[in-house]
């Protein structure tokens, strides 16, 4: 079956590349004409609309930066909703329970089938094929793309036969990143004002209880280095964190921790680092206690 990548930005395009690189035929669309160039160069065919899309491939990924671009392509003019091949629609995106069955049950209402499958990991997770790849959805729809989401990363775990509980999954993933990487932040900023190395700290941490993402890839790979190149943006995450607040909250779940962490980021996007990259946060911490962690890779 025909398979189409809509959106091959930085998650994207690794994403279409191992696609390609497992031997499926791809078609791809995307609004920036530079994203696609790489995956035109590897023969794979373009689309000029997401309805040319849906209308050629019977298999269409989605990977999108906002609920709002999402919305567009499916429902806006030569949207996919129109689409007479697409048969299964793959959505890779985190955009909560709600909208999911919003756009399941359209789908639905067109013989297409959603498979929701948000995945972890990053760009560099998705270049080296090591995501996390969370799915959820129709459980023969489900094997049908296995053997294409498998080429993502080596751990694909069934959340449940309804799309919109990958995504549950998915939002406890981020929240609890989100959280641990404001917290990591405050930490080695303590720890560096304090007088220890930085690379003590990584040290001495990895081997221990505090251990995680932050401590493990942000602070190693983008801010000892001082690069900064996580490779997401502060918004996208800051949408993640309110959908995992939304979604606790409509449990009636106390989320105290999720909100303290969402003060740390807003201040940030508040202090215009909106479009910069996540990694960023460390630095307003570091403006508060008026020090500034080395540089010391």
């Amino acid at each position: 079956m025909e398979a189409g990548y809509l959106g091959v930005g930085n998650i994207g395009q690794p994403m279409a590349e191992k696609l390609l690189d497992g031997g499926h035929r791809l078609t791809i669309h995307d609004i920036n004409a530079a994203a696609v160039q790489p995956l035109l160069q590897r023969q794979a065919r373009q689309a000029g609309s997401p309805r040319q899309l849906a209308d050629q491939c019977g298999i269409v990924f989605v990977s999108l930066p906002t609920l709002e671009a999402f919305r567009a392509v499916v429902f806006g003019e030569n949207g996919l909703l129109g689409g007479r091949a697409m048969k299964i629609l793959v959505n890779t995106c985190t955009v909560g329970v709600p909208f999911i069955r919003e756009i399941d049950a359209a789908m639905a209402a067109n013989g297409v089938t959603v498979v929701d499958c948000p995945i972890s990991g990053g760009p560099a997770g998705a270049h080296a094929g090591t995501l996390s790849v969370m799915v959820s959805g129709d459980p023969a729809a489900i094997e049908t793309v296995r053997p294409m989401i498998s080429l993502w990363g080596r751990t694909v775990t069934v959340a449940g036969d309804k799309p919109g509980a990958a995504q549950v999954l998915k939002l406890v993933n981020n929240i609890l990143f989100a959280v641990a990487l404001a917290a990591t932040s405050e930490a080695f900023v303590m720890g560096a004002k304090g007088g220890l190395d930085p690379e003590v700290m990584v040290a001495a941490i990895g081997a221990g209880s505090g251990r995680n993402a932050a401590t493990d890839l942000v602070f190693p790979r983008d801010i000892l280095t001082r690069r900064f190149s996580f490779g997401a943006a502060m918004h996208i995450l800051m949408k993640d964190i309110n959908l995992a607040i939304e979604q606790g909250e409509d449990l009636g779940v106390p989320m105290w921790l999720c909100q303290a962490a969402r003060l740390v980021f807003k201040h940030a996007i508040f202090a215009g680092s909106e479009d910069d990259d996540l990694s960023n946060v460390v630095k307003y911490i570091e403006q508060g206690a008026g020090f500034t962690i080395p540089k010391t890779r």
